[in-house]
């Protein structure tokens, strides 16, 4: 693993940072007062909120640093991994917005590369890059969380459509998003892993209810999903019929490698620092004490090492060895990092820690408990972190499957 830049992607990273250093738009307001101006409704605010966030995207896209590895044809600069891995480090760097089209551009737009149509490719993938369409993922039900092949969502053929009925549920971005990419059971007497399609669905299709659930952060982030005889076109499927389970684990490993991205941990160690400088211990700065400190470089020598060994996957990626599981594995690992980093934050501020950010005496906006609550939540989805030590044991180390519950008779 040779850590040196070559004087390209110097040049690059100084080019970047230039551009970081004159668009990098101000920090979102998140006190209530201040966000879109003290507008006196959440629908209000929630709006504002998603029109600076696609525009901070569109501009990005304009100046070429999203997906850069993606094909030019499709709106990408054909760039190698590298480089766009030097583009998200300099994102860090100026603690930048992170883009609201995740999904698009990490789960869905790669999958449709690797087994959309050319129709499909055309007709989606730009709109993903400049964030005029944002997408949401249609896979969790009622019943079936962690077991996603036991989903009952159906889809009938009918003519030159599928019709959908059914209910997806911890929908995230359903309530803005603009299409859906979904599984649905097409049919329902082959075996659970079988009979399953995947489908692109737009939002606005008749017979689709949006129903938002509020999360313990206080955000309506999810949502419930309720198909009534919705019609899709058959040009919407992605791959083969019934074959929608192989499509539906690269998407997966894509979503994995999202929730396990490096730089949300790193923007949130540098906050914890800083926020460390300013608490105080004894009429001196917290980050002098000696049990804060002893904390604080035990989260950072893991956060460095988590790095490197991004780095080191960097490396396989280049040399085009293949990823195996290093996906489950960097997912549990950053998620549960997350939660400790917040979770140090809270208490080093001691009985400011858990303020709400609608009280007046709040600290970094209140972004703490949002941010310990919300990595809960992802410790959870994506498959649990039981789901992906299962997989590093199974897949990774060649150990026993976990004994499964015989099924009744």
């Amino acid at each position: 693993m040779d850590l040196t830049l070559g004087p390209d992607e110097r040049a690059l990273q100084r080019q970047v940072r230039a551009w970081l250093g004159k668009n990098v738009p101000q920090r979102e307001p998140k006190t209530a007062a201040a966000v879109a101006g003290g507008a006196p409704d959440a629908a209000r605010r929630e709006q504002a909120r998603i029109a600076r966030a696609k525009a901070w995207q569109k501009k990005l896209y304009a100046a070429g640093y999203v997906a850069m590895g993606w094909p030019r044809e499709y709106g990408g600069q054909g760039a190698d991994v590298m480089h766009q891995t030097i583009v998200n480090e300099e994102l860090v760097r100026a603690r930048a917005p992170q883009l609201i089209g995740g999904m698009g551009i990490q789960m869905v737009g790669p999958t449709l590369i690797a087994y959309g149509s050319e129709e499909q490719k055309r007709r989606h993938l730009p709109p993903i890059l400049s964030a005029d369409e944002i997408w949401c993922q249609g896979y969790s039900e009622p019943g079936s969380g962690s077991d996603l092949a036991s989903l009952r969502t159906r889809a009938v053929v009918d003519g030159d459509d599928f019709v959908v009925n059914g209910q997806k549920i911890w929908t995230s971005g359903a309530q803005y998003a603009d299409w859906m990419f979904c599984l649905v059971r097409t049919d329902p007497d082959a075996p659970k892993h079988r009979g399953i399609s995947y489908v692109l669905i737009d939002m606005k299709s008749p017979g689709i209810t949006v129903r938002p659930l509020v999360q313990m952060t206080g955000d309506p982030g999810f949502n419930e999903v309720f198909f009534e005889d919705v019609r899709v076109p058959r040009t919407n499927l992605v791959g083969q019929l019934h074959d929608g389970w192989t499509v539906a684990n690269a998407t997966l490993r894509h979503e994995r490698n999202m929730l396990a991205s490096t730089t949300r941990t790193q923007q949130l160690l540098k906050e914890l620092l800083a926020r460390a400088k300013r608490e105080t211990r004894h009429g001196k700065p917290a980050s002098q004490d000696p049990l804060v400190r002893q904390r604080l470089a035990d989260l950072a020598i893991r956060v460095e090492t988590m790095k490197l060994e991004a780095y080191r996957q960097l490396t396989d990626a280049l040399r085009k060895r293949p990823a195996g599981i290093n996906a489950s594995v960097n997912k549990l690992v950053t998620c549960e990092l997350n939660h400790q980093l917040a979770r140090a934050a809270i208490e080093l501020m001691g009985d400011y820690g858990w303020l709400d950010k609608r009280d007046s005496r709040v600290r970094d906006d209140g972004s703490w408990p949002t941010d310990y609550m919300f990595a809960l939540g992802l410790i959870i989805g994506g498959g649990t972190a039981q789901v992906q030590k299962n997989i590093i044991a199974e897949r990774g180390l060649g150990m026993p499957r976990e004994p499964r519950p015989r099924a009744a008779s």
